[in-house]
């Protein structure tokens, strides 16, 4: 079979077997049905190691399968690895994708705001050897999907960024694989960069590993310098200098991924299990939606072997109660972006299955001998929470078409389903129902989800989730995480600062590059609308990131870090000649002309103090008496439309974020003043409201 250069399409008659089954995530050309084997890497030598013939449809030996996740903190580079990988494997040619970044993003909030979300599995050929991917998220909030398909894979590749090293995500989704006994690769991206530091960051990952317990065969890792955006990978630092100048030159750098296939191929251990001699079964985790197919359950196997039209049965996790029975009707695989059929799959594949669409993630599909439930990984409690309800404000069903409590709980119910990060919390006796998540921009992404489709929400600011110490049940505990902040030196002390006033304790100041790295244990509490406070006070420069740490003892009340709000005691439509006046008061929420309703949250008061009830439709009055002089010009200063984020962080706990299709809008959760005054003398501790 003739070499050809990347990306282009390499067939043979067994290959063109392979079936495409509808409903693909992404549209493909007519040429991606038949999937190609990879093709060649940049060099004619490289060429021939990645050609290779096998149906990409059929069952395949054991010892030739390798089940890899990649893990990294976010905007490490893992995603763009993967679509390089993807690429100089062929498993994109003659698709669409081939000319797109980040393909593995199929979200469209994931494309808008540049992060992975949702954990992504896909395979691709290399020396006979199908290697299955899960790209999974970055951020500390979607560390649940992290947690979840570490129990799909053999292996990890960690991805650590060259210049910044280690940081707090990178800790936390490498002691979830040491606790699993894999061994990673480490491979240490955008090694091509002027402020790359890789003998600096390969010690602090050493003392990572050991700090963390890793074994001896842990720390013996593999480490690999690349630069995923130019598409190159090496094991010898002395030749990054040689790549990097070729690139400097405007030449094409003379490397491609294949010392990372090689590693993945001589490193990561073959998955276990019994074929022949085993019933099948398989721990499903994730389910997908198929306009076709219906729900899909994806999983890796287990055990033995499962063919289309197999009687098959649902065990529920932890009790394994029967669920469902049926029969396989669908069994696929994901290469690069299609979906291939497959006739029979067996133990250490990771495929799809449809035909009961009653399972859920982390139930286990089984023939009729299985009897027993597959054990499942517990993910992490989530440690804030938020309350949606109907929106009940003046405004509500101007926009949205989804409108009821029903409506609300439904679709809440069926997210549940397939994020086992989130929990939701209905007493059955009112509207209202509690979401308890990870994080401010897990939840954020979620409300922005179901505003897209349609629904009006009222939702309460985030609140932690404290418990009782069950050693000592008058003690009270509450989360704690562990910040990392990147910030100039200039702007490093009101971090510190305003960080040790909402409780935080400084562990460490080291200098990275040009700027100083802060790293702080803090409450969940304290960071709640810090936010927005820290990008103001670094200028947009600084960079923070979080993830989970402990369960620690409360360390009492903080103080007050926002200003009292104006609140909107008219219904009507705001007008220049009231805002111009209400302005010197403070900072201004609404324009000219939006429609506004009493117990809405229109600006934020200058001076600290009690809440300040204002009109903002009061109109100029009109007379037939001339003026002696020219009335002024109203210059308003121009209003910044809200982001959930923003919103979320912002709000005060007396208040609720109403969310129309169209509009995000500030209110108090009860707009009658009189009642909001006396409720207010009667409110509780968020302790005693919220302990567990």
């Amino acid at each position: 079979m003739a070499a050809t250069a990347i990306g282009s399409s390499i067939l043979s008659p067994k290959l063109s077997k392979a079936r495409v089954v509808p409903d693909l995530p992404r549209t493909l050309s007519s040429a991606a049905r038949a999937y190609s084997t990879p093709a060649a890497a940049t060099s004619p030598s490289s060429a021939s190691e990645l050609v290779d013939s096998i149906d990409l449809g059929d069952m395949i030996p054991m010892d030739r399968i390798r089940n890899i996740g990649i893990i990294a903190h976010v905007d490490h580079g893992k995603t763009t690895l993967v679509d390089c990988l993807l690429k100089q494997s062929g498993a994109l040619s003659g698709s669409t994708a081939m000319q797109e970044t980040r393909v593995m993003d199929s979200n469209v909030i994931e494309k808008e705001r540049g992060i992975t979300i949702l954990s992504k599995v896909t395979s691709l050929i290399y020396k006979d050897h199908r290697i299955n991917i899960i790209d999974t998220p970055g951020h500390a909030d979607f560390g649940g999907e992290v947690e979840r398909i570490l129990s799909m894979v053999d292996s990890v590749v960690l991805v650590v960024d060259a210049t910044e090293g280690a940081m707090a995500q990178t800790k936390f989704v490498l002691t979830k694989a040491l606790s699993r006994g894999l061994n990673p690769l480490v491979v240490l991206n955008k090694v091509d960069r002027p402020t790359s530091r890789p003998d600096e960051v390969d010690s602090e990952l050493l003392e990572l590993f050991m700090a963390l317990g890793a074994s001896d065969e842990q720390t013996a890792y593999e480490i690999l310098y690349a630069s995923a955006k130019e598409g190159w990978c090496t094991d010898r630092l002395d030749k990054v200098a040689d790549f990097v100048a070729a690139t400097n030159k405007g030449q094409k750098a003379d490397g491609n991924m294949v010392p990372l296939f090689d590693a993945i191929v001589a490193r990561v251990p073959p998955p276990t299990g019994q074929r022949e001699a085993a019933p099948f079964s398989m721990l499903v985790t994730q389910l997908e939606a198929n306009s076709y197919l219906g729900k899909c359950a994806l999983g890796r196997i287990t055990s033995g072997i499962v063919r289309v039209g197999d009687r098959i049965r649902v065990l529920e996790p932890g009790t394994s109660v029967v669920k469902e029975e049926g029969k396989v009707t669908k069994l696929f695989l994901r290469s690069g972006v299609q979906q291939v059929e497959m006739a029979q799959a067996g133990a250490g594949d990771v495929v799809s299955i449809s035909g009961v669409p009653s399972v859920s993630v982390n139930s286990t599909i089984g023939g009729p001998e299985i009897t027993e439930a597959l054990e499942f990984i517990p993910v992490d409690p989530p440690t804030i929470s938020v309350t949606f309800s109907v929106n009940d404000s003046p405004l509500a069903g101007r926009e949205g078409s989804q409108l009821t409590s029903g409506m609300i709980r439904e679709r809440l119910r069926r997210e549940a389903e397939t994020n086992v990060a989130l929990q939701i919390v209905d007493d059955g006796k009112s509207e209202a129902l509690e979401v308890r998540g990870r994080g401010e921009l897990q939840l954020s992404v979620l409300i922005e989800t179901m505003r897209r489709e349609g629904f009006e929400l009222s939702v309460t600011p985030p609140r932690v989730l404290f418990k009782r110490d069950p050693e000592n049940k008058r003690s009270i505990l509450e989360p704690f995480e562990e910040i990392t902040i990147d910030v100039d030196h200039q702007t490093s002390g009101i971090v510190i600062e305003k960080l040790t006033k909402r409780k935080g304790e400084l562990k460490s100041f080291t200098d990275v590059a040009d700027k100083a790295r802060l790293v702080f244990h803090i409450p969940t509490r304290g960071l709640l609308g810090y936010a927005s406070e820290f990008k103001n006070d670094t200028h947009g420069t600084g960079v923070m990131n979080h993830a989970f740490l402990r369960y620690g003892e409360y360390v009492g009340a903080f103080e007050k870090t926002r200003k009292s709000s104006m609140v909107c005691l008219s219904v009507g439509t705001a007008t220049s000649y009231a805002l111009n006046m209400i302005e010197a008061r403070g900072r201004l929420f609404v324009r000219n002309g939006d429609d506004v309703y009493p117990g809405m949250v229109v600006g934020e008061l200058s001076k600290d103090g009690t809440d300040l009830e204002v009109n903002p439709t009061k109109a100029k009055q009109l007379t037939n008496i001339r003026a002696a002089g020219k009335d002024e010009a109203i210059r308003l200063t121009p209003v910044k439309s809200w982001t959930l984020e923003e919103a979320i962080a912002y709000i005060n706990p007396d208040e609720a974020i109403e969310v129309t299709p169209t509009q995000i809008r500030l209110r108090k959760q009860i707009m009658d003043p009189t009642k909001r005054k006396q409720l207010s003398r009667k409110r509780v501790s968020d302790i005693d409201e919220l302990l567990d």
